[in-house]
């Protein structure tokens, strides 16, 4: 792997999130915060595979930020979680 071969730091981004997830409490808050940055957390790499496939630039911009928005969340999942100590 590349250094910078954003696809699979994407992919590995997922893994160590799958990782957490299964590593959560079983409380009902870590339940829902699991399901949700399982599918916030793994998003990312896949919607990458689709930007790469583009039909045109403003359909790569669009994909792309659609990413960004999947890492946001993902973000804020992981505060959550480490705040309200779940991990």
């Amino acid at each position: 792997m590349k250094k910078f071969d954003l696809h699979e730091r994407l992919i590995d981004f997922a893994v160590e999130i799958i990782t957490i997830t299964d590593n959560l409490k079983a409380t009902k808050a870590g339940n829902h915060l699991s399901g949700q940055i399982v599918r916030s957390g793994t998003s990312p790499s896949l919607n990458y595979s689709e930007a790469q496939s583009a039909e045109s630039r403003n359909d790569f911009i669009h994909k792309m930020s659609v990413v960004l928005k999947e890492l946001r969340e993902t973000h804020s999942c992981l505060k959550i979680i480490n705040r309200a100590k779940l991990y």
